[in-house]
């Protein structure tokens, strides 16, 4: 039977510059760039969902009809009849990205509103992915909400892989971020941090120093990416494990942690060993890297991990 991937968070519509004062629509979010390198991944191996909420207009249509077309199940996308698709701007400058967002009445915000629906999207799936984006956007009680849905599923038996990714200027406070962030890991299996954030949030002074905060709070393995450095792992299995990654120039960052997440998820769906999740999951960020954008589907057609 093949696995059951859930990944939970906030897609939003993109415009990016295509030339001569034209902009190219199209979607990106980190969890959803999880999911979908997931099931590039994984292709038939893998039954993948994107739970989210979007509109009942057309950019939220055409959204469905995207990830419908991407082999990813859309039947745990809720549509708010009030809202829509939050929105972002890339704008270029000397080579340099810099981005507008529009999200205030995003509809991925009241993802966590309806228990029924959150508790039956997270029932029966053998990994739930999510992120501190994902946190970010709820509101307090809705994090509460979501905290308790995962914690049903993880006793019932999912495994709940979490990826800090910290954007500050969505938190009403830096303590209430690093209080959240720590409430995830309580109920998280795999802990995904970046060290430059964990650095600057929490001070850390190694990777090591972030491996033993989230230790405490009882995940099976904390993963410490750090761009070009090496990755600094901790499991219950293997104790403390170290992969360093080929030299690769980036030519777009974008979604290098995301597909680093999703080929976690494929390693473990595999049963493949630690080192070699590792290995697989730098190959393929660096791999992302080399090319522009967020969902870089040429990697597949060629000698991909």
């Amino acid at each position: 039977m093949p696995a059951h991937i859930l990944s939970i968070g906030e897609a939003m519509v993109e415009l990016a510059p295509a030339g001569a004062g034209l902009l190219r629509a199209g979607y990106a979010g980190d969890t959803f760039n999880t999911a979908w390198y997931a099931k590039r991944l994984l292709g038939a191996g893998a039954h993948v969902a994107y739970g989210s909420v979007i509109g009942t207009d057309r950019i939220s249509q055409d959204f469905t009809d995207f990830v419908s077309a991407q082999g990813i199940d859309t039947s745990t996308l809720r549509n708010h009849p009030e809202r829509t698709m939050g929105l972002y701007m890339i704008a270029l400058h000397n080579g340099e990205r810099s981005f507008s967002y529009w999200r205030g009445q995003s509809a991925a915000r009241t993802l966590a509103d309806d228990v029924d629906w959150l508790t039956q999207m997270c029932t029966g799936r053998d990994y739930i992915h999510l992120s501190g984006i994902t946190l970010a956007i709820l509101a307090p009680d809705a994090r509460t909400r979501l905290f308790t849905a995962l914690a049903h599923a993880r006793a019932a038996g999912s495994v709940i892989v979490f990826d800090t990714n910290q954007r500050p200027r969505l938190w009403e406070s830096h303590h209430i971020m690093c209080d959240t962030l720590h409430r995830a890991a309580l109920v998280a299996d795999i802990v995904l941090p970046s060290f430059d954030e964990e650095s600057q949030s929490f001070g850390d002074t190694s990777p090591m120093a972030t491996i033993d905060r989230y230790r405490a709070f009882g995940p099976k393995a904390v993963i410490v990416k750090n761009g070009a450095d090496p990755v600094q792992a901790w499991t219950t299995t293997t104790g403390s494990i170290t992969h360093a990654p080929q030299h690769t120039p980036p030519v777009d960052s974008t979604a290098a942690g995301d597909s680093f997440g999703a080929a976690i998820i494929a390693g473990l769906v595999r049963g493949q060993p630690w080192d070699r999740i590792l290995m697989d999951a730098c190959t393929l960020a660096a791999q992302v890297i080399s090319h522009s954008g967020a969902l870089v589907p040429q990697i597949f057609t060629e000698d991909t991990i």
